[in-house]
């Protein structure tokens, strides 16, 4: 930010021109009678083969709604598909807390 350059004014009109694109998009919100909080979460163990790091996502339902996801790269290098697994119900957790 104290020092932008071309490229990063060319990201800049990149998303810009993504979100342009993407006007008629948008989250529905319907009325439910459930209060149930439901989380589901899924791992891919080293899929990346720059640094065999494994990618985890989540998703969190209140009742039918999505209130909260994510999908990120993990911080490890897990040594089993079962770490990979456990890590991203970690990261479901938190994301819950």
């Amino acid at each position: 930010m104290h020092a932008p350059t071309d490229s990063h004014w060319g990201i800049v009109k990149r998303i810009l021109r993504y979100l342009r694109g993407k006007t008629t998009y948008s989250l529905h919100i319907t009325c439910s009678s459930s209060f149930a909080l439901h989380g589901f979460t899924d791992a891919n163990w080293a899929g990346s083969t720059d640094d065999h790091k494994s990618t985890g996502g989540y998703l969190v339902f209140f009742g039918q709604m999505l209130i909260s996801w994510k999908s990120s790269k993990q911080c490890i290098v897990a040594c089993s598909s079962t770490k990979v697994e456990y890590k991203a119900l970690a990261d479901e957790t938190a994301g819950v807390m």
